[in-house]
């Protein structure tokens, strides 16, 4: 047996020991729709620094002072320069033109997608594919000198504005290239009573978590709910 061998091996890391995320500034871009004014004020009130943007400072400011929580309002360009971490949240049908025009703006910047591209016909909701794969790859293709994850894709916003209730028991998947940056998004998550983050793997994997909502929103519509996930045995 060779010193190598014999050498003591590093115990591995805990997937929970994840970095404290308390001091960075959060955008929200799209902050004034439901999802994202639900995201910003979770995340406000747990006590994080949060700007929301919108095309219009007027209106983002608006929806800030209705939050409180020390939020902030912006247009999307100051918002996501003065944001250490950027949650998209804007609609499907902007989300490309919207980054692209961000670009510059979004550079050296951890960009979080939670957008879920969906159609809608008599039937109910259903899964489109981009032609990059998915709503995270292409804002990745979009975004070249930012570093993208994807996250908060399953999340009610009814439950995330209403202050009544106090936690939000579901979990939240994780999708990314870079393991530090999965877990800045995790911990993130977990500033919100009752969720946890989960790593669910590389980018490539996000088209099937953001289809997923079309199956919640057919549970939701059937059970008069708002239903989330949340994974067993982890």
């Amino acid at each position: 047996m060779t010193s190598t061998d014999s050498a003591q091996k590093a115990p591995a890391k805990d997937p929970w020991d994840l970095p404290d995320v308390s001091g960075y500034v959060v955008g929200v871009l799209g902050g004034t729709g439901p999802q994202g004014k639900g995201l910003a004020y979770r995340l406000a009130r747990a006590g994080q620094k949060v700007i929301i943007g919108s095309r219009s400072a007027d209106r983002a400011r608006a929806a800030a002072d209705e939050l409180g929580h020390g939020v902030e309002g912006a247009d999307n360009a100051e918002a996501a320069r003065r944001s250490d971490i950027v949650i998209v949240a804007v609609p499907w049908d902007g989300h490309g033109d919207t980054l692209k025009s961000l670009a510059a703006d979004l550079a050296g910047k951890l960009v979080v997608d939670c957008v879920n591209p969906l159609g809608f016909d008599k039937k109910g909701a259903y899964a489109l594919k981009p032609e990059e794969g998915s709503a995270a790859e292409q804002a990745a293709a979009l975004l070249p000198d930012s570093r993208v994850a994807a996250a908060f894709h399953h999340l009610s916003a009814v439950l995330l504005q209403d202050p009544e209730i106090e936690q939000i028991d579901t979990d939240v998947m994780v999708l990314g290239e870079d393991r530090a940056d999965v877990e800045i998004v995790q911990a993130l998550a977990g500033r919100i009573p009752g969720m946890r983050g989960i790593f669910a793997g590389r980018l490539r994997n996000a088209h099937q978590v953001e289809s997923l909502v079309a199956n919640l929103i057919s549970v939701n519509r059937r059970y008069k709910a708002h239903a989330g996930l949340r994974l067993t045995d982890v």
